[in-house]
């Protein structure tokens, strides 16, 4: 960030917080995160990562904008749905309307384990933004190979869940799920519906573990799987512990980064 008179109006109210300050403010203009899928979370989190102040934020996804997204969705609107824009492109469009100052790389495509070294490049953070488990366990296995940290987010009908996995520090994904769900029991939103201010919800945590990532507060950072109902106002948090039988981060094995 550059302690420009307008940089210092437009982050005036962040930078009081106790845990920020101008130095906090600093790293997080001098960072760069990776978005993967734009939709319901990653639209969430590219605006308000924006508006935090956050440097460069790179996009990646491989989806137009449609009318059914618009419910719960940031960023988009009816127009960009008639012309099916690609998301990425009207994402940083809106996002350079935002905050001219950052950087928005976007990427038309999906992440693989081909393409995810090239895709986090660079990146201090990668944020879960997706809607199937093969990505996630592809970025875990990355992160995990590469101790680059990532925030992990699933959103469907009126619950929530997430969880902030720092390589080496913490539990990652496969301590806590070895393998992913059938996908008779991982419905998504398509199929189960969403309710759109739940979605709104989880992203903004998961902005939140950003900034605590890329402000040098990985210590705040979430250690503990929360799991939410904002229907039913119930709310879990389950112990994420490291485990050295993890096929991940205990043996090592990375077999869907690998193949």
């Amino acid at each position: 960030m550059n302690d420009t008179a307008d940089n210092l109006v437009r982050y005036q109210r962040q930078m009081i917080l106790p845990d920020m300050g101008l130095a906090a403010q600093r790293k997080l203009g001098s960072s760069k995160a990776l978005i993967v899928g734009v939709g319901g979370l990653g639209s969430w989190m590219a605006e308000l990562l924006t508006r935090a102040g956050v440097g460069a934020l790179r996009l990646i996804d491989p989806d137009n904008v449609d009318l059914t997204n618009l419910h719960r969705q940031a960023l988009y609107t009816e127009h960009d749905a008639r012309l099916a824009r690609p998301k990425v492109e009207a994402a940083a469009e809106r996002l350079a309307s935002i905050n001219s100052h950052a950087a928005i790389e976007p990427i038309v495509g999906r992440l693989d384990r081909h393409n995810i070294a090239a895709l986090a490049e660079g990146v201090d953070v990668i944020l879960d933004g997706t809607d199937n488990f093969l990505a996630r366990y592809i970025i875990n296995d990355y992160a995990v190979k590469m101790q680059r940290p990532w925030v992990f987010a699933g959103a469907v009908g009126t619950e929530a869940q997430i969880l902030a996995i720092l390589p080496g520090q913490s539990a990652c994904l496969r301590c806590i799920l070895p393998d992913p769900p059938p996908p008779c029991h991982d419905p998504n939103c398509r199929q189960a519906g969403v309710l759109g201010p739940v979605v709104a919800a989880v992203a903004a945590m998961q902005a939140v573990e950003a900034i605590k990532i890329l402000s040098g507060r990985s210590d705040a950072a979430r250690s503990q799987l929360l799991k939410f109902d904002l229907w039913t106002n119930r709310v879990q948090q389950i112990s994420a512990n490291k485990s050295a039988d993890c096929p991940c981060c205990g043996l090592r094995e990375f077999d869907y980064l690998e193949g």
